[in-house]
């Protein structure tokens, strides 16, 4: 009994999705939960550290206190800042944030996922994912906006997404893994 040609091509269409769903599984399944962590990019200039207070930039805004030891990410709620925490000795990069409106509770998480691009809680491309905690129901991470911006999110919606520059996202992507210490401050 012959088959027909369309049912030749749709056969193969099945097994050719089957196949690039396992490989995609084996991949996902052998790589690294802490991939090693890459330097930023050359072309990505480090934010500039402000001041904690206005007009006074030459002095660096210090990691708040009782934000835990060790390597770790600190996020302060009320100054929308970041704080990326390496190993003793290292200056930690510091850079400002614009906090979602579903905001996690003071405490230590994990990172527990992360997604190069998606598309956010507000219906933005975003990439760089990293997140941590849930929040009035929602997710909430760090992104950075494709298109580079930073607005205001809007407050009548429940979004997780805490945005910073593009640069800002390459070094939280790249010093963020899974299992990562993250430290909410208020």
């Amino acid at each position: 009994m012959a088959r027909s040609s369309s049912g030749i091509v749709a056969g193969l269409t099945v097994t050719a999705l089957a196949v690039v769903g396992f490989l995609g599984y084996q991949a996902s399944a052998s790589a690294p939960a802490h991939p090693a962590k890459a330097a930023p990019p050359a072309a990505a200039a480090p934010s500039p550290v402000p001041s904690a207070h206005a007009g006074d930039e030459a002095k660096p805004v210090a990691v708040p206190n009782a934000s835990g030891t060790g390597s770790r990410v600190v996020y302060s709620v009320s100054l929308k800042r970041v704080w990326l925490v390496g190993e003793g000795g290292q200056e930690p990069k510091s850079f400002a944030v614009k906090p979602s409106t579903a905001h996690p509770k003071p405490g230590t998480y994990l990172v527990n996922s992360r997604s190069g691009a998606v598309t956010g809680s507000d219906g933005v491309p975003i990439e760089h994912v990293v997140r941590f905690a849930t929040a009035d129901g929602v997710v909430v991470g760090f992104s950075a906006r494709v298109d580079g911006q930073m607005p205001e999110p809007d407050a009548n919606k429940k979004t997780g997404g805490i945005r910073m520059t593009r640069a800002d996202g390459d070094a939280m992507w790249a010093f963020a893994t899974i299992n990562s210490k993250v430290v909410v401050v208020p």
